[in-house]
């Protein structure tokens, strides 16, 4: 298995503070993403805590679970990782989400590293990158479109 990198980033034409609010809350990805699964929080933990863990599930049937690893809300980012990858055969599985100023706005950064093999790299790219952190990105670009 190989250390792999991950990331997408867009520019949205809000304040890092507007974007914040809307993808800030660890438990709320379904609200700002149109591709993803409500989630729950496991044992009612505060999901703006570290170690929260959120619960997605389709059917009845869980299909991921990650944990919250850091949040800087002033900062603007948190950090998670995959539980019991389902999907993909990959490991040590750590994203973050971040929002930074731009010229234009803001900027949102969604990079991961993990460990997979080589033959498994553009399936991650496709699924993740792409179907993932692309989908909720261009949902982000579109919410705050000027005009």
């Amino acid at each position: 298995m190989n250390t792999c990198t991950l990331e997408r980033s867009t520019v949205v034409a809000a304040t890092p503070d507007q974007v914040w609010a809307a993808i800030g809350d660890f438990g709320g990805l379904a609200d700002w993403h149109p591709h993803v699964p409500s989630s729950t929080i496991e044992d009612d933990a505060d999901p703006q805590v570290p170690g929260a863990v959120r619960v997605f599930t389709i059917d009845g049937k869980v299909v991921a679970r990650e944990r919250l690893l850091e949040r800087d809300a002033d900062a603007r980012w948190y950090r998670y990782a995959l539980l019991d990858p389902v999907i993909l055969p990959v490991g040590d599985y750590v994203a973050t989400l971040a929002v930074r100023p731009h010229a234009d706005g803001a900027e949102v950064r969604w990079s991961a590293a993990y460990q997979s093999p080589d033959e498994v790299v553009a399936q991650v790219e496709s699924l993740i990158g792409d179907g993932t952190y692309g989908t909720g990105l261009d949902a982000l670009r579109t919410r705050f479109a000027r005009g």
